[in-house]
Protein backbone atom coordinates (compact mmCIF):
# COMPACT_ATOMS: atom_id res chain seq x y z
CA UNK A 1 0.00 0.00 0.00
CA UNK A 2 2.80 2.43 0.91
CA UNK A 3 4.52 1.66 -2.41
CA UNK A 4 1.27 2.36 -4.32
CA UNK A 5 0.80 5.69 -2.56
CA UNK A 6 4.40 6.62 -3.26
CA UNK A 7 4.03 5.71 -6.94
CA UNK A 8 0.87 7.82 -7.24
CA UNK A 9 2.59 10.76 -5.58
CA UNK A 10 5.63 10.41 -7.83
CA UNK A 11 3.44 10.30 -10.93
CA UNK A 12 1.54 13.36 -9.69
CA UNK A 13 4.74 15.31 -9.00
CA UNK A 14 6.01 14.56 -12.50
CA UNK A 15 2.72 15.65 -14.08
CA UNK A 16 2.56 18.82 -11.96
CA UNK A 17 6.08 19.86 -12.86
CA UNK A 18 5.27 19.44 -16.54
CA UNK A 19 1.95 21.27 -16.16
CA UNK A 20 3.50 24.24 -14.38
CA UNK A 21 6.06 24.54 -17.15
CA UNK A 22 3.31 24.63 -19.76
CA UNK A 23 1.07 27.20 -18.05
CA UNK A 24 4.06 29.37 -17.20
CA UNK A 25 4.90 29.47 -20.90
CA UNK A 26 1.27 30.38 -21.62
CA UNK A 27 1.31 33.43 -19.37
CA UNK A 28 0.50 32.40 -15.79
CA UNK A 29 2.85 34.55 -13.72
CA UNK A 30 5.57 33.23 -11.37
CA UNK A 31 3.84 34.95 -8.43
CA UNK A 32 0.57 33.12 -9.11
CA UNK A 33 2.43 29.80 -9.46
CA UNK A 34 4.30 30.44 -6.21
CA UNK A 35 1.18 31.35 -4.22
CA UNK A 36 -0.87 28.47 -5.68
CA UNK A 37 1.71 25.68 -5.80
CA UNK A 38 1.37 24.64 -2.14
CA UNK A 39 -2.37 24.03 -2.68
CA UNK A 40 -1.94 22.00 -5.86
CA UNK A 41 -1.67 18.67 -4.05
CA UNK A 42 -2.93 15.13 -4.65
CA UNK A 43 -6.13 14.20 -2.80
CA UNK A 44 -6.97 10.49 -3.39
CA UNK A 45 -10.47 10.92 -1.88
CA UNK A 46 -11.49 13.06 -4.87
CA UNK A 47 -11.58 10.07 -7.25
CA UNK A 48 -13.87 8.17 -4.87
CA UNK A 49 -16.32 11.08 -4.92
CA UNK A 50 -16.13 11.25 -8.72
CA UNK A 51 -17.14 7.59 -8.95
CA UNK A 52 -20.26 8.02 -6.82
CA UNK A 53 -22.17 10.96 -8.27
CA UNK A 54 -25.75 10.48 -7.06
CA UNK A 55 -27.42 11.79 -10.21
CA UNK A 56 -25.93 8.86 -12.13
CA UNK A 57 -26.43 5.98 -9.65
CA UNK A 58 -29.98 6.53 -8.27
CA UNK A 59 -33.42 6.07 -9.78
CA UNK A 60 -35.16 9.33 -10.58
CA UNK A 61 -37.43 8.74 -7.55
CA UNK A 62 -34.52 8.26 -5.16
CA UNK A 63 -32.72 11.26 -6.59
CA UNK A 64 -35.75 13.54 -6.28
CA UNK A 65 -36.37 12.27 -2.74
CA UNK A 66 -32.85 13.39 -1.90
CA UNK A 67 -32.79 16.70 -3.79
CA UNK A 68 -36.35 18.08 -3.86
CA UNK A 69 -37.35 17.56 -0.25
CA UNK A 70 -40.29 19.28 1.48
CA UNK A 71 -37.70 21.10 3.59
CA UNK A 72 -35.92 22.39 0.48
CA UNK A 73 -39.20 23.57 -1.02
CA UNK A 74 -40.15 25.35 2.20
CA UNK A 75 -36.69 26.84 2.58
CA UNK A 76 -36.74 27.99 -1.05
CA UNK A 77 -40.04 29.79 -0.62
CA UNK A 78 -38.64 31.49 2.48
CA UNK A 79 -35.50 32.44 0.53
CA UNK A 80 -37.66 33.98 -2.16
CA UNK A 81 -39.49 36.08 0.43
CA UNK A 82 -36.19 37.17 1.97
CA UNK A 83 -34.51 37.89 -1.39
CA UNK A 84 -37.63 39.03 -3.26
CA UNK A 85 -36.36 42.47 -4.24
CA UNK A 86 -32.98 41.37 -5.57
CA UNK A 87 -34.39 38.24 -7.24
CA UNK A 88 -37.07 40.23 -9.05
CA UNK A 89 -34.45 42.77 -10.10
CA UNK A 90 -32.15 40.03 -11.42
CA UNK A 91 -35.04 38.25 -13.16
CA UNK A 92 -36.04 41.48 -14.90
CA UNK A 93 -32.45 42.32 -15.87
CA UNK A 94 -31.62 38.95 -17.40
CA UNK A 95 -35.13 37.84 -18.46
CA UNK A 96 -34.85 34.59 -16.51
CA UNK A 97 -37.58 33.33 -14.20
CA UNK A 98 -36.79 33.88 -10.51
CA UNK A 99 -37.91 30.35 -9.62
CA UNK A 100 -35.39 28.85 -12.04
CA UNK A 101 -32.58 30.89 -10.48
CA UNK A 102 -33.73 29.84 -7.02
CA UNK A 103 -34.01 26.18 -8.02
CA UNK A 104 -30.43 26.00 -9.27
CA UNK A 105 -29.24 27.82 -6.14
CA UNK A 106 -31.22 25.35 -4.02
CA UNK A 107 -30.02 22.18 -5.75
CA UNK A 108 -26.41 23.34 -5.99
CA UNK A 109 -25.86 24.79 -2.51
CA UNK A 110 -29.09 24.48 -0.47
CA UNK A 111 -29.58 28.24 -0.94
CA UNK A 112 -26.01 29.11 -0.08
CA UNK A 113 -25.62 26.86 2.96
CA UNK A 114 -23.21 24.36 1.34
CA UNK A 115 -20.82 26.11 -1.03
CA UNK A 116 -17.96 23.62 -0.68
CA UNK A 117 -14.93 23.37 1.59
CA UNK A 118 -12.44 21.69 -0.75
CA UNK A 119 -9.46 23.60 -2.07
CA UNK A 120 -10.39 24.07 -5.72
CA UNK A 121 -6.72 23.97 -6.68
CA UNK A 122 -6.23 20.61 -4.95
CA UNK A 123 -9.41 19.11 -6.40
CA UNK A 124 -8.67 20.21 -9.95
CA UNK A 125 -5.02 19.18 -9.75
CA UNK A 126 -6.03 15.70 -8.63
CA UNK A 127 -8.64 15.32 -11.38
CA UNK A 128 -6.35 16.82 -14.03
CA UNK A 129 -3.57 14.39 -13.16
CA UNK A 130 -5.69 11.27 -13.66
CA UNK A 131 -9.31 10.25 -13.79
CA UNK A 132 -12.41 10.62 -15.91
CA UNK A 133 -12.10 13.67 -18.23
CA UNK A 134 -8.58 14.56 -17.08
CA UNK A 135 -8.00 16.93 -20.02
CA UNK A 136 -11.17 18.83 -19.15
CA UNK A 137 -10.08 19.30 -15.55
CA UNK A 138 -6.63 20.45 -16.61
CA UNK A 139 -8.32 23.22 -18.58
CA UNK A 140 -10.38 24.12 -15.52
CA UNK A 141 -7.23 24.25 -13.39
CA UNK A 142 -5.70 26.72 -15.84
CA UNK A 143 -8.90 28.78 -15.68
CA UNK A 144 -8.67 28.76 -11.86
CA UNK A 145 -5.11 30.09 -12.03
CA UNK A 146 -6.34 32.77 -14.44
CA UNK A 147 -8.99 33.83 -11.93
CA UNK A 148 -6.29 34.17 -9.28
CA UNK A 149 -4.09 36.10 -11.69
CA UNK A 150 -7.03 38.46 -12.36
CA UNK A 151 -7.15 39.16 -8.58
CA UNK A 152 -10.74 37.91 -8.26
CA UNK A 153 -9.79 35.79 -5.24
CA UNK A 154 -6.77 34.55 -3.30
CA UNK A 155 -5.70 30.90 -3.71
CA UNK A 156 -6.50 29.90 -0.13
CA UNK A 157 -9.99 31.40 -0.38
CA UNK A 158 -10.85 29.56 -3.59
CA UNK A 159 -13.05 26.88 -2.04
CA UNK A 160 -15.64 24.70 -3.70
CA UNK A 161 -16.82 21.16 -4.39
CA UNK A 162 -14.75 18.02 -4.94
CA UNK A 163 -15.05 18.74 -8.69
CA UNK A 164 -13.87 22.34 -8.44
CA UNK A 165 -17.29 24.01 -8.68
CA UNK A 166 -17.38 27.27 -6.72
CA UNK A 167 -19.63 29.67 -4.90
CA UNK A 168 -23.38 30.19 -4.82
CA UNK A 169 -23.80 29.06 -8.41
CA UNK A 170 -21.21 26.27 -8.18
CA UNK A 171 -19.45 27.56 -11.27
CA UNK A 172 -16.53 25.73 -12.76
CA UNK A 173 -13.64 28.18 -13.24
CA UNK A 174 -14.14 28.48 -17.01
CA UNK A 175 -17.82 29.26 -16.46
CA UNK A 176 -16.85 31.90 -13.90
CA UNK A 177 -14.59 33.55 -16.46
CA UNK A 178 -17.34 33.50 -19.09
CA UNK A 179 -20.51 34.20 -17.12
CA UNK A 180 -19.89 35.61 -13.62
CA UNK A 181 -21.07 39.21 -13.19
CA UNK A 182 -20.58 42.07 -10.75
CA UNK A 183 -24.27 42.76 -10.28
CA UNK A 184 -23.90 44.84 -7.11
CA UNK A 185 -21.22 46.94 -8.85
CA UNK A 186 -18.70 46.83 -6.02
CA UNK A 187 -15.82 46.24 -8.42
CA UNK A 188 -15.53 42.44 -8.16
CA UNK A 189 -17.42 39.35 -9.25
CA UNK A 190 -17.85 37.77 -5.84
CA UNK A 191 -19.68 34.44 -5.92
CA UNK A 192 -17.98 33.12 -2.75
CA UNK A 193 -19.10 35.44 0.08
CA UNK A 194 -22.21 35.15 2.24
CA UNK A 195 -23.92 37.83 0.12
CA UNK A 196 -25.50 35.85 -2.77
CA UNK A 197 -26.22 38.82 -5.05
CA UNK A 198 -23.41 38.29 -7.57
CA UNK A 199 -23.89 34.52 -7.41
CA UNK A 200 -27.62 34.71 -8.19
CA UNK A 201 -27.05 37.22 -10.98
CA UNK A 202 -24.30 35.02 -12.41
CA UNK A 203 -26.70 32.04 -12.49
CA UNK A 204 -29.22 34.21 -14.33
CA UNK A 205 -26.59 35.50 -16.75
CA UNK A 206 -25.46 31.93 -17.46
CA UNK A 207 -29.02 30.82 -18.25
CA UNK A 208 -29.69 33.91 -20.34
CA UNK A 209 -26.51 33.47 -22.38
CA UNK A 210 -27.52 29.86 -23.07
CA UNK A 211 -30.87 30.93 -24.46
CA UNK A 212 -33.34 30.75 -21.58
CA UNK A 213 -36.92 31.49 -22.69
CA UNK A 214 -38.66 33.49 -20.00
CA UNK A 215 -42.04 32.23 -18.74
CA UNK A 216 -41.78 28.94 -20.63
CA UNK A 217 -41.85 25.59 -18.78
CA UNK A 218 -38.98 23.13 -18.62
CA UNK A 219 -41.21 20.15 -19.29
CA UNK A 220 -44.03 18.00 -17.99
CA UNK A 221 -44.62 14.45 -16.80
CA UNK A 222 -46.58 12.42 -19.37
CA UNK A 223 -48.20 9.06 -19.94
CA UNK A 224 -47.00 6.91 -22.83
CA UNK A 225 -49.25 4.91 -25.15
CA UNK A 226 -49.15 1.11 -25.27
CA UNK A 227 -46.46 -0.09 -27.63
CA UNK A 228 -44.49 3.14 -27.41
CA UNK A 229 -41.16 3.02 -29.27
CA UNK A 230 -38.52 3.67 -26.62
CA UNK A 231 -35.85 4.20 -29.25
CA UNK A 232 -37.40 7.67 -29.62
CA UNK A 233 -36.41 8.70 -26.09
CA UNK A 234 -33.41 10.72 -24.96
CA UNK A 235 -32.40 14.38 -25.20
CA UNK A 236 -30.62 13.66 -28.49
CA UNK A 237 -34.01 12.99 -30.16
CA UNK A 238 -36.28 15.98 -30.80
CA UNK A 239 -39.89 15.81 -31.92
CA UNK A 240 -42.66 18.22 -32.78
CA UNK A 241 -45.48 18.35 -30.24
CA UNK A 242 -47.97 17.50 -32.97
CA UNK A 243 -46.06 14.28 -33.66
CA UNK A 244 -45.98 13.38 -29.97
CA UNK A 245 -49.69 14.08 -29.63
CA UNK A 246 -50.36 11.94 -32.71
CA UNK A 247 -48.33 9.11 -31.14
CA UNK A 248 -50.70 9.20 -28.17
CA UNK A 249 -48.57 10.87 -25.49
CA UNK A 250 -50.72 12.77 -23.00
CA UNK A 251 -50.39 14.82 -19.84
CA UNK A 252 -51.19 13.03 -16.60
CA UNK A 253 -54.75 14.41 -16.73
CA UNK A 254 -55.14 12.90 -20.24
CA UNK A 255 -54.95 16.25 -22.07
CA UNK A 256 -52.97 16.84 -25.24
CA UNK A 257 -49.46 18.20 -24.77
CA UNK A 258 -48.98 21.99 -24.82
CA UNK A 259 -46.76 23.24 -27.64
CA UNK A 260 -43.55 25.05 -26.66
CA UNK A 261 -41.55 23.98 -29.69
CA UNK A 262 -39.43 20.90 -30.30
CA UNK A 263 -39.37 18.50 -27.36
CA UNK A 264 -37.69 15.31 -26.21
CA UNK A 265 -39.12 12.31 -24.38
CA UNK A 266 -37.18 11.14 -21.32
CA UNK A 267 -37.55 7.91 -19.38
CA UNK A 268 -34.65 8.36 -16.94
CA UNK A 269 -35.41 5.14 -15.06
CA UNK A 270 -36.60 3.07 -17.98
CA UNK A 271 -40.00 1.84 -19.11
CA UNK A 272 -41.35 1.25 -15.60
CA UNK A 273 -40.45 4.71 -14.24
CA UNK A 274 -42.03 8.11 -14.91
CA UNK A 275 -41.82 9.64 -18.40
CA UNK A 276 -41.35 13.30 -19.30
CA UNK A 277 -41.61 15.54 -22.31
CA UNK A 278 -38.97 18.24 -21.95
CA UNK A 279 -38.64 21.53 -23.77
CA UNK A 280 -35.99 24.09 -24.72
CA UNK A 281 -35.44 25.36 -21.17
CA UNK A 282 -34.63 21.81 -20.02
CA UNK A 283 -31.85 21.69 -22.59
CA UNK A 284 -30.56 24.98 -21.17
CA UNK A 285 -30.51 23.46 -17.67
CA UNK A 286 -28.51 20.51 -19.02
CA UNK A 287 -25.74 22.90 -20.05
CA UNK A 288 -25.36 23.58 -16.32
CA UNK A 289 -25.17 19.86 -15.49
CA UNK A 290 -25.55 17.18 -18.17
CA UNK A 291 -27.31 14.63 -15.95
CA UNK A 292 -30.96 14.18 -16.90
CA UNK A 293 -31.87 13.61 -13.24
CA UNK A 294 -30.33 16.99 -12.36
CA UNK A 295 -32.36 18.75 -15.06
CA UNK A 296 -35.60 17.13 -13.88
CA UNK A 297 -34.82 18.01 -10.24
CA UNK A 298 -34.15 21.68 -11.07
CA UNK A 299 -37.29 21.85 -13.19
CA UNK A 300 -39.47 20.13 -10.59
CA UNK A 301 -38.11 22.29 -7.77
CA UNK A 302 -38.76 25.45 -9.80
CA UNK A 303 -42.38 24.31 -10.27
CA UNK A 304 -42.75 23.66 -6.54
CA UNK A 305 -41.27 27.06 -5.70
CA UNK A 306 -43.80 28.63 -8.06
CA UNK A 307 -46.60 27.00 -6.05
CA UNK A 308 -47.21 23.64 -7.75
CA UNK A 309 -48.20 20.78 -5.46
CA UNK A 310 -47.98 18.10 -8.14
CA UNK A 311 -45.75 15.17 -7.22
CA UNK A 312 -43.87 13.13 -9.81
CA UNK A 313 -44.86 9.49 -10.17
CA UNK A 314 -42.62 7.04 -8.34
CA UNK A 315 -40.49 4.23 -9.72
CA UNK A 316 -41.16 0.63 -8.67
CA UNK A 317 -39.58 -0.17 -5.31
CA UNK A 318 -37.40 -2.98 -6.71
CA UNK A 319 -35.85 -0.87 -9.49
CA UNK A 320 -32.11 -0.48 -8.90
CA UNK A 321 -29.78 1.20 -11.40
CA UNK A 322 -26.16 0.17 -11.79
CA UNK A 323 -23.29 1.80 -9.96
CA UNK A 324 -20.62 3.36 -12.13
CA UNK A 325 -18.28 0.38 -11.76
CA UNK A 326 -21.06 -2.04 -12.75
CA UNK A 327 -22.01 0.21 -15.66
CA UNK A 328 -18.41 0.07 -16.84
CA UNK A 329 -18.59 -3.72 -16.72
CA UNK A 330 -21.87 -3.67 -18.64
CA UNK A 331 -20.39 -1.43 -21.34
CA UNK A 332 -17.43 -3.79 -21.68
CA UNK A 333 -19.69 -6.85 -21.95
CA UNK A 334 -22.04 -5.16 -24.44
CA UNK A 335 -19.14 -4.28 -26.70
CA UNK A 336 -17.72 -7.80 -26.39
CA UNK A 337 -21.14 -9.17 -27.38
CA UNK A 338 -21.17 -7.05 -30.54
CA UNK A 339 -23.12 -4.05 -29.26
CA UNK A 340 -20.46 -1.34 -29.29
CA UNK A 341 -20.81 1.36 -26.58
CA UNK A 342 -17.87 3.35 -28.00
CA UNK A 343 -15.98 3.16 -24.72
CA UNK A 344 -16.46 2.05 -21.11
CA UNK A 345 -16.52 5.03 -18.73
CA UNK A 346 -19.42 4.12 -16.42
CA UNK A 347 -21.75 6.82 -17.74
CA UNK A 348 -24.89 6.24 -19.81
CA UNK A 349 -24.55 8.52 -22.83
CA UNK A 350 -26.21 8.28 -26.26
CA UNK A 351 -23.80 5.58 -27.50
CA UNK A 352 -24.42 3.34 -24.50
CA UNK A 353 -28.18 3.87 -24.69
CA UNK A 354 -28.13 2.93 -28.38
CA UNK A 355 -26.08 -0.21 -27.70
CA UNK A 356 -28.36 -1.16 -24.80
CA UNK A 357 -31.46 -0.78 -26.97
CA UNK A 358 -29.92 -2.87 -29.73
CA UNK A 359 -29.13 -5.61 -27.22
CA UNK A 360 -32.58 -5.39 -25.62
CA UNK A 361 -34.23 -5.70 -29.04
CA UNK A 362 -32.00 -8.67 -29.82
CA UNK A 363 -32.91 -10.32 -26.49
CA UNK A 364 -36.66 -9.65 -26.83
CA UNK A 365 -36.72 -7.07 -24.02
CA UNK A 366 -38.33 -3.64 -23.91
CA UNK A 367 -35.69 -1.42 -25.59
CA UNK A 368 -35.75 1.41 -23.05
CA UNK A 369 -31.96 1.82 -22.82
CA UNK A 370 -32.04 1.45 -19.03
CA UNK A 371 -29.42 -0.79 -17.45
CA UNK A 372 -30.34 -3.05 -14.54
CA UNK A 373 -28.51 -5.74 -12.60
CA UNK A 374 -30.78 -8.36 -14.20
CA UNK A 375 -29.62 -7.26 -17.64
CA UNK A 376 -25.98 -7.25 -16.48
CA UNK A 377 -26.36 -10.80 -15.16
CA UNK A 378 -27.76 -11.89 -18.52
CA UNK A 379 -24.68 -10.55 -20.25
CA UNK A 380 -22.38 -12.16 -17.66
CA UNK A 381 -23.99 -15.53 -18.32
CA UNK A 382 -23.14 -15.26 -22.02
CA UNK A 383 -19.39 -14.82 -21.45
Amino acid sequence: MTEAIGAAQGSFDTWLSDYIGRVSADGISPNVIKSSRKLMVLDPKIHEKQSNQSEFVLTITDYLDRVVTPERVSKGRASFRNQRQILNEIAETYHVDAQAILAIWGVETDYGRVRGEHSVLSALSTLAHSGHRAAFFEGELTAALTIIQNSDIKPRDMLGSWAGAMGHGQFMPSSFLDFAVDHDQDGKRDIWSSDPTDGLASIANYLAKHGWRESQPWGIEVTLPDGFDFSLTGPEHRHSISDLNNMGLRTRDASKLPDYGEASVLCPSGATGPAFVVNHNFRVILTYNRAEAYGIAVGHLSDRLAGSRTAISRCPENLTPLTRSLMTELQTLLTKAGFDTQGADGFTGPNTRSALRDYQNHAGLIPDGFATETLLNQLRSKT
